[in-house]
């Protein structure tokens, strides 16, 4: 018997946005470009839909009714491409059944999707609004991935979640994960590359969200497969679209019994993807999948902001650097400027040895390949690079000959020095033999399977070493980011060399300016584009629009900050930023009155007080002394003894004022930013007369312009508050149903230096973390919904262990008379009653 030998390519040759066929949980029909006729339907549609008789060119009307076939119309409409379906939520179809439905029209066919109505309590656009919240103002890379992660498996309920990152040779490394504590981890681990051919990502790119309901399904064929023209149904964007058994095969060799898949995508480009596993299956209803979707893109696009922040901080790094070259290039050579400042450079862009190729001269200094093997690495880097930065970690993979030198240069990063091909920097990094761990191995080949002339995938995921050679430490996006920051001064050095500039530094300055406002268009770029993305029309009523409004001035509000901030050294003129919040309505009539010394304040007061002060201002002008004729604002602000900032807010000369009757985003906004993001206090009143609001910034956020040292930034021993110091060390462990509110928590107590927290969200997984180790104290929500934290809490009195209750319903009567004595601490929580809460649990003990 002969075997046929196939590899992972194999993949990239099935039609997976074609498959004829859809997933079990919802019904699909295809319709003409008009929504007139059906042209096609899954097989289910019968008895999912209810209709009766042919369907195949039977009429819309006849199938949805009149008013619902005009409702998908005016949605199709709405939809700006196939990217963005129009949708429908609940709608009553003949049958007396109600359904979520999703219609898009992709080449000349209207496709339309149906899933059974699922009642939620939360509107889509809620949850997405408190998802993209946890995650919209991590400021690095890290903690945006272990966010995003966290977040959308206490959202949506998955048994696992990860962040799969692609890197530059396609394979894919999981970076963050939060999963069901009993599960096998995945970080940290590789995947192959062609774990996810090549079609598939391109229609990633394309269709951004993806779910797999149940990895046995059956599919549901779409009849008929051809159309009169000969093309089958091209289902790039349809929701229920079936997926290839391959891939079905693969999560079931896994374990896996449904699955989702978010994009990331940066600069129109597969980042990576949010991966959703669940160990049974799971429908996610069209309302959560919707809230998802939003949360991928918000997260594609506040990756891509970090990012750019990265590249304005590795670009000022290195501008630094290059201003002290481009002030000596016009005394010495550039050679002679170059090798004496690139042990400085080098701490920028780490490396073991650089050499300097110009106009056929090589300076080299550190470990580097040999004089005589250099001229050729730059001649075919010459064929490469095309007057751009290039790198690459593993050099003898690309160029042959490199393998002779690899334990001396593994890797090169190159710097063209000029537009031709000729002169170059080139830094390298020598062999670093290590282990990488695989999920399975990713050189296998496989035999031909059960699907013919296409693989079967891999039945074992367990950990596979491989052990790396001929590779270097990998250059990462920010060494690359510093390179092209360099190359273009380094450029200008070699252009301007002969030509004494008296002002060179002058200008080296312009170019430090021109450089910020172009970084600055960017980022301002993407927050317009978030201000679009929430801004897109939604059919719920005035109340939406409201919010959308306000949203946008919020963000706006934030791009005013960040723009100042660029602009400035790092902060921004409290004064100038009350000017530009105040300012378009300082209109005749009414009356704007700013004083105080000339204060500024740094980045991060700078973006709170922006939101704080637009918030403000923009309730003036809708309901407060701005909305009329004779009504006054007075802002004062000064420097109190101890160094803090007090600014006063008061309006007079507007309508009653009265206590809002509910707390809103807005309200909670200006009552609790000051005190939660920089430490200081908030104090607002609604006095008849006239809202009335104080603000004390702390100190360390301060400067006053124009004098030459800061405020000192200690706090008086007096206004320190007190509260419980916990060692670092201490173990915690957390019993909370609410896993929002979990993540709160770990947030809060990660802030005072306590990582060492096990979350658990039910009295048996509780149970189970106690009997693997014990903590040495721990916290148990009284009330968990369906029942109560007492077993636990029992259990921790046998063993020894202190804990304490938490309770946001002050419900004693749940605690039985035996545990009284345990401290009780209330929701919502607050850092210091909490810890104190703590502090007084391991006294208890030790007394």
């Amino acid at each position: 018997m002969i075997i046929a030998t196939v590899d992972l390519t194999n993949c990239d040759r099935e039609p997976i946005h074609i498959p004829g066929s859809i997933q079990p949980h919802g019904a699909l029909l295809a319709c003409d470009a008009n929504l007139d006729l059906v042209i096609r339907h899954s097989v289910n549609a019968p008895d999912l839909l209810g209709f009766a008789g042919e369907i195949n060119g039977s009429s819309a009307s006849s199938r949805f009714g009149q008013q619902l076939a005009h409702d998908l119309r005016n949605a199709l409409a709405a939809a700006s491409d196939a990217t963005r379906p129009g949708l429908l939520f609940g709608q009553l179809l003949p049958n007396g059944k109600h359904y979520d439905i999703a219609v898009h029209r992709y080449k000349s066919t209207v496709i339309v999707e149906f899933e059974l109505a699922v009642t939620s309590a939360q509107h889509p656009l809620q949850t997405a609004r408190a998802m993209i919240g946890r995650i919209s103002r991590t400021e690095t890379l890290e903690a945006l991935m272990q966010q995003a992660a966290r977040v959308t498996r206490a959202t949506l309920g998955y048994d696992r979640v990860m962040i799969y990152r692609f890197e530059r040779d396609g394979a894919g490394k999981v970076i963050s994960e939060v999963k069901r504590p009993e599960l096998e981890s995945f970080l940290g681990q590789y995947f192959p590359g062609s774990d996810i051919p090549k079609q598939a990502r391109a229609l990633y790119l394309k269709n951004t969200i993806r779910i797999i309901s149940e990895s046995d399904y059956q599919p549901i064929p779409v009849l008929p497969v051809l159309d009169l023209s000969g093309e089958p149904l091209d289902l790039s964007f349809a929701h229920l679209r079936s997926v290839s058994p391959i891939h079905l095969e693969y999560l079931r060799n896994m374990g896996v019994g449904a699955s989702m898949s978010i994009s990331i995508i940066v600069d129109g480009e597969l980042w990576g993807l949010l991966a959703c596993h669940h160990y049974s299956a799971r429908t996610l209803p069209m309302g959560l999948r919707v809230s998802a979707e939003m949360f991928g893109e918000f997260l594609s696009l506040q990756l891509t902001s970090i990012k750019q922040r990265q590249k304005l901080e590795s670009a000022t790094r290195a501008r630094t650097y290059l201003d002290r070259v481009l002030q000596l290039a016009s005394q010495h050579t550039l050679e002679e400027v170059l090798f004496e400042n690139l042990a400085d450079f080098g701490r920028l862009l780490p490396s073991d040895g650089f050499a300097i190729c110009i106009d056929g001269r090589i300076t080299t200094q550190g470990t580097t390949p040999a004089l005589d093997d250099i001229p050729a690495l730059a001649r075919f880097v010459a064929t490469l690079s095309t007057g751009r930065v290039w790198a690459t970690h593993q050099l003898s993979r690309h160029f042959a000959e490199a393998e002779i030198y690899s334990p001396l240069a593994a890797g090169v990063l190159a710097i063209p020095l000029s537009q031709l091909p000729r002169d170059y920097l080139l830094f390298f990094r020598k062999e670093r033999i290590q282990t990488l761990e695989w999920a399975g191995d990713p050189d296998k080949s496989y035999d031909t399977g059960p699907y013919g002339d296409r693989l079967t995938p891999r039945k074992s995921f367990a950990i596979w070493k491989e052990t790396v050679h001929l590779q270097s430490e990998p250059w990462s996006e920010a060494d690359r980011e510093i390179a092209e920051a360099a190359r273009g001064a380094l450029v200008e050095v070699v252009l301007r060399h002969s030509e004494l500039l008296a002002d060179e530094r002058a200008k080296a300055d312009v170019r430090q300016r021109m450089l910020n406002e172009e970084l600055n268009h960017r980022v301002k770029n993407i927050l317009s584009v978030i201000k679009s993305l929430v801004g897109q029309p939604v059919s719920d009523g005035r109340s939406l629009i409201d919010y959308v409004t306000t949203l946008r001035g919020r963000i706006q509000a934030l791009s005013n900050a960040h723009d100042q901030v660029i602009r400035g050294d790092g902060g921004g003129g409290l004064g100038e930023l009350l000017a530009a919040e105040l300012g378009p309505y300082d209109h005749p009539g009414t009356v704007i009155a700013l004083d105080g010394p000339p204060l500024a304040i740094d980045s991060r007061a700078f973006s709170v007080m922006a939101l704080v002060l637009h918030e403000l201002a923009t309730n003036a002008a809708k309901y407060g002394a701005l909305s009329r004729p004779g009504g006054r604002v007075d802002v004062q602000w000064t420097v109190l003894p101890n160094g803090d900032g007090e600014l006063i807010w008061t309006e007079s000369g507007g309508p009653e004022v009265k206590m809002p009757s509910r707390q809103g985003f807005g309200t909670a906004l200006v009552d609790r930013s000051v005190p939660f993001d920089l430490g200081g206090e908030s104090l607002v009143e609604y006095l008849s007369s006239g809202v009335r609001a104080s603000f004390r910034l702390p100190a360390r956020h301060l400067r006053i312009v124009g004098k030459g040292l800061d405020i000192d930034r200690q706090l008086p021993a007096a206004s320190v508050r007190a509260e419980a110091a916990l060692p670092p060390e201490t173990k915690i462990l957390m019993l909370e149903d609410q896993m929002l509110i979990a993540m709160d928590v770990e947030t809060m107590l990660g802030a005072r230096g306590l990582i060492r927290i096990v979350t658990t969200s039910s009295v048996d997984e509780a149970l189970r973390a106690l009997a693997a180790d014990l903590p040495d104290i721990a916290m148990l929500d009284i009330n968990l919904g369906a029942g109560t934290s007492i077993p636990v809490a029992e259990e921790l009195r046998r063993l020894g262990v202190p804990f304490i209750f938490a309770t946001g319903y002050g419900e004693g009567n749940l605690v039985p008379p035996a545990l009284a004595d345990v401290p009780v601490v209330r929701k919502p929580y607050e850092i210091d009653g909490l810890l104190t809460a703590l502090g007084r649990g391991l006294r208890l003990r030790r007394g």
